[in-house]
């Protein structure tokens, strides 16, 4: 059955305070100039009354979440502004998309029955599309959706170019916070052009790289606690306590699994070369660690596993590589690239050539298993649910924690092909109790 949503205003909410003429002319950081120009989605889900939880009517809640909105968007000013020629942000409050919404159906429907479609319907704007959030957009765009039970779900889709999934999730729990009523926002910090300094030329390299028009479908998967135990112990027992993976992590063991069953979903052949990818959060890698709730822009780089034209694709050996890779970005390397960023540059051109000519197969992973979205709370108690919608890339796998915090769900996006194939994987769907 289809979920109505229906959509009861639009406006632009503007900051409460108005920004300096000192602060209105933000660079955008190399790293966000590179970022894809895309919207990351994110819709928290939260039931209607929850003990120890005050009341509130829709309107009230509204009221709430708008004047809440205002006074955040004062800290967080860059989100208010519209990016230039992707070199600067010009940090005019000229606000943020607020849409309100009544979803005709239960609470339950959506999160017990997950369609993409019904999620997608819950999103703001659609959260990809030729230069999105590079143009004179709206960087960020909100939709609360309120459901006949009474339950609501709060739908961001913020700029990559100016925000990673961390600084997604500060922003959230600082909008929560100031919505709870507790104190004053960290303020945070938005230099990272003074480190990673912007080009006004990228010698070449195209942000779009990967973006693609053909068919694409999500799925989510879900592995619980028993199953991240059988995979981990899987990969562990099977290298005879080699040091190589010794105690892999679920995202690890999660993502070996998976890349070795895309592969096996696309009909690798050993005359391919295909690679991993995993963006790693630089934050908690540097010299001093970078605080997430302080720190934000696009602090992430990708970590780069090959699996050779006829090597070995054991989801064993897989994890091995992907560990090697992720150690790889640690302090020295982001000194490195502070040093020299034009090698980023010349790297992702590379990348792209061989996408072209079809020389490698990659898969994309990303966890944001560590960032705390279930504690995000506006005074009406914690998400239920947390979820994304589809990418416009293909082979991209979303990693995210549970909501009791022991499991992982996968949203993993493939060409439609490869999906239809990947649910005809005995292998791989015989590990769930639970999957999309």
């Amino acid at each position: 059955m289809v979920v109505r949503v229906e959509v009861i205003s639009r406006e632009m909410i503007k900051p409460s305070s108005a920004t300096s003429h000192q602060l209105r002319n933000l660079k955008l950081s190399l790293l966000d100039q590179i970022a894809p120009p895309i919207y990351v989605p994110m819709i928290l889900f939260y039931q209607t009354d929850q003990s120890g939880h005050e009341i509130m009517d829709p309107a009230r809640k509204s009221e709430l979440l708008r004047q809440s909105l205002s006074d955040t968007l004062t800290q967080f000013y860059p989100l208010a502004g519209r990016i230039e020629g992707n070199v600067f942000n010009d940090c005019d409050d000229a606000g943020a998309e607020y849409v309100e919404a009544r979803v005709h159906a239960p609470l339950s429907q959506v999160i017990t029955n997950v369609n993409m479609e019904d999620l997608e319907r819950c999103l703001p704007i659609k959260p990809y599309g030729v230069d999105a959030g590079v143009s004179k957009e709206f960087l960020l765009a909100i939709q609360t959706n309120f459901f006949d039970c009474g339950g609501m779900a709060i739908a961001v889709c913020i700029s990559h170019k100016i925000a990673d999934g961390s600084s997604l999730v500060s922003f959230l729990n600082a909008w929560a916070g100031k919505a709870r009523g507790n104190g004053t926002i960290m303020q945070p910090n938005f230099d990272l052009a003074t480190h990673f300094p912007p080009r006004n030329h990228l010698s070449g390299f195209a942000p779009t790289t990967g973006i693609t028009k053909e068919k694409l479908v999500t799925r989510r998967f879900v592995f619980d606690k028993t199953v991240l135990e059988k995979l981990k112990a899987t990969v562990s027992n099977a290298l005879g306590g080699s040091e190589a993976v010794k105690d892999p992590t679920r995202v690890e063991a999660v993502s070996a699994f998976i890349w070795k069953h895309m592969m096996e979903a696309a009909k690798a052949n050993n005359t391919k070369m295909y690679v991993a990818v995993h963006a790693v959060n630089l934050r908690p890698r540097m010299i001093p660690p970078q605080p997430a709730e302080t720190s934000f822009g696009n602090l992430w780089r990708l970590a780069t596993a090959a699996s050779p034209p006829g090597g070995e694709r054991t989801s064993i050996h897989l994890a091995s590589l992907l560990r090697e890779a992720i150690k790889k970005i640690n302090n020295d390397f982001v000194e490195e690239l502070i040093r020299d960023g034009n090698g980023c540059l010349e790297y992702l051109k590379k990348v792209g050539e061989q996408l072209s000519k079809g020389d490698v197969e990659i898969c994309n992973f990303s966890s944001w298993c560590r960032f705390p979205v279930y504690e995000v709370d506006y005074g009406w108690g914690r998400p239920v649910w947390a979820a994304t919608t589809t990418l416009p890339f293909k082979n991209v796998v979303i990693l995210m924690s549970t909501r009791c915090g022991d499991g992982v769900e996968a949203w993993v996006n493939l060409l439609a092909e490869d999906m239809a194939a990947l649910q005809c994987d005995d292998q791989f769907l015989s590990l769930f109790t639970t999957n999309y």
